[in-house]
């Protein structure tokens, strides 16, 4: 078996809510046919949202790691998670997806260095941006995110259907005054971004290889798989039994979580789903996948024209939330008015998908 070598590597950051998995669930409908490709997903919340989401195909690999940051709380468990993804896959293409909460700093000095330098070939980060967010002081503020574009090679402005003129002015005005100088700027709404956009992208540059090319990291048993099987936040929890949902709480970097899971049975009423997370206050994120009685759908519903809602995930609902810390919400009454929407067996209707 050969050496693994030059697998080219892509890390896509940005803040929460940005779009950073739509666009990559675009990149996967446009892969290259014959390159299987492995996606490493981080998230800040307790439950794999966005794991979930992205799905998988024979050719496409998902894996994630919640419950913390891959540039610190969780930086040695994704060392060994990686190292064991590509032992298992052997991947044609690596995509990495920090959470919105995570310095991809970390990451890429963790990527670029030592036995991983000479596996993997690290080519320009990508930042997506939501050009409305940077109406938001509480986003504009946060030193995550201004690392996150400032670390990056080029910015990705999602939802452009959306944005107007003077998000764009916003934009520019903001990257003046901020001093960062991105290689490239380019929208994307929803028809996402050409597939050249990743498979062409040039190298960062890397350090020399310490070596003959031949990682021993890779031809080892990981040194840290039992601390991996050992931690909480890696490993998918158990689906709870019909009739109740299982609530995980987190909070770090400012932020709070909380995140439920229902077993596969359950549904929700589409409409007081939708109007649920509607009336959430301003400033709190929610995402997650659902069976409702019209099948099983995204949420929130797609904003963008001719978004799609559907989700290829069948194995439980989940829902996240994440808020500031700082602010005041009664999760524990969003949990009451969120299990008004589950249906009763009694009043269960429509498709089952």
């Amino acid at each position: 078996m050969q050496p693994l070598a030059s697998i080219p590597t892509h890390v896509i950051t940005g803040f929460l809510g940005s779009g950073k998995s739509q666009l990559i669930r675009h990149w996967i409908d446009r892969k290259p046919v014959g390159e299987h490709w492995a996606i490493l997903i981080n998230e800040f919340g307790q439950v794999g949202i966005d794991q979930a989401i992205v799905g998988e195909r024979e050719d496409v690999t998902v894996q994630g790691v919640p419950g913390g940051c891959l540039c610190c709380q969780v930086a040695t468990v994704f060392r060994s998670v990686l190292v064991q993804l590509l032992r298992r896959e052997r991947p044609d293409r690596l995509l990495i997806e920090p959470s919105g909460l995570g310095h991809p700093a970390g990451l890429l000095e963790v990527l670029g260095g030592g036995d991983l330098a000479q596996v993997l070939d690290l080519r320009q980060v990508i930042a997506v941006l939501d050009a409305r967010r940077l109406d938001d002081p509480r986003v504009t503020s946060h030193s995550t995110f201004i690392d996150q574009l400032a670390v990056a090679d080029g910015w990705v402005l999602s939802m452009a259907d959306l944005i107007k003129d003077e998000h764009r002015q916003g934009v520019e005005h903001w990257r003046q005054a901020s001093g960062l100088t991105p290689a490239w700027t380019v929208e994307s709404g929803s028809a996402g971004l050409p597939i050249s956009r990743l498979v062409d992208s040039p190298g960062r540059g890397r350090p020399k290889a310490l070596s003959d090319g031949q990682s021993p990291l890779l031809r080892r048993p990981s040194l840290h798989a039992e601390a991996f099987d050992s931690l909480a936040g890696t490993s998918e929890a158990p689906a709870p039994i019909a009739g109740g949902a299982a609530r995980q709480d987190g909070h770090g970097l400012g932020y709070r979580s909380a995140s439920w899971h229902w077993h596969p049975e359950e549904r929700f009423d589409l409409a007081a789903l939708e109007q649920w997370w509607k009336q959430l206050p301003s400033g709190v994120r929610v995402k997650g996948i659902m069976r409702t009685c019209q099948g099983w759908r995204t949420v929130p519903m797609s904003t963008e024209p001719g978004g799609d809602t559907q989700a290829t995930w069948r194995k439980d609902s989940r829902l996240e939330m994440i808020w500031p810390e700082e602010m005041g919400l009664d999760v524990d009454g969003l949990e009451q008015a969120l299990e008004r929407c589950r249906l009763r067996p009694s009043a269960e209707a429509g498709p089952d998908a």
